[in-house]
């Protein structure tokens, strides 16, 4: 999720279910990106509704400097795992 939130920027929760090609579900994305934020890893904000819409306002989420951190920490400690880095 942070991967696609780094990549192409903020998006709402569906949009980050269909951009996963079937890796995250509709149930639990939600509950993941609230225990994302609660870290600091991800921060939200309401989108200001289009003119003549209806219904509460969309929410989308955007990486954090500790999300991007912690993003780049893991992708490191896997190549150091698999033998692709060396310190």
């Amino acid at each position: 999720m942070l991967e696609m939130l780094i990549g192409r920027g903020p998006l709402y929760g569906l949009e980050l279910v269909k951009g996963s090609e079937g890796q995250l579900a509709r149930g639990t994305v939600y509950v993941t990106l609230s225990r994302m934020g609660d870290k600091g890893y991800i921060e939200s904000f309401e989108e200001d509704a289009p003119a003549g819409h209806r219904g509460p306002p969309r929410r989308k989420y955007r990486v954090t400097g500790v999300g991007a951190r912690a993003l780049r920490a893991n992708d490191l400690a896997i190549a150091s795992w698999k033998g692709l880095v060396t310190t």
